[in-house]
């Protein structure tokens, strides 16, 4: 039996006036993460909580400064070359101004139009496990 790699993995479910934040994956190394969408986070590396982890991706990935909130859901996917263990955090963020320094696109969808894009497996398993919210 071959051993594929795991990864522990948090992703922030940033809300503001109602909207979700979505962030759109350019080409990967995987044709099966390229061009899907994803809330955004990553790995937790060594020594870091997973708040800390959260914290640290967003301000790297995104120059996005974001508190970090209550757990809301984690489910465990096997992708074919690894797994992950993903961990979605309520977040809060003073704007809504970012920079995109790792993604090809974002947007700001209602809680209930979630399901309309094409997500990665795990995170589709997540948006599957929100229910729709309304202002």
């Amino acid at each position: 039996m071959i051993s594929r790699k795991h990864y522990n993995v948090v992703a922030a479910v940033i809300e503001v006036d109602g909207k979700v934040l979505c962030m759109k994956h350019g080409v990967t190394r995987y044709s099966y993460t390229s061009h899907l969408w994803e809330f955004p986070g990553g790995k937790i590396e060594p020594g870091e909580t997973p708040q800390q982890a959260l914290s640290r991706e967003l301000l790297e990935e995104m120059d996005l400064h974001v508190d970090v909130h209550e757990q809301l859901a984690t489910v465990t996917h096997d992708y074919p070359d690894f797994t992950i263990t993903l961990t979605a955090y309520r977040c809060t963020a003073a704007t809504t101004a970012f920079t995109m320094r790792e993604h090809a696109d974002s947007c700001w969808l209602p809680w209930g139009e979630l399901s309309s894009l094409s997500w990665c497996a795990a995170d589709e398993r997540l948006v599957a496990m929100f229910p729709p919210r309304t202002a």
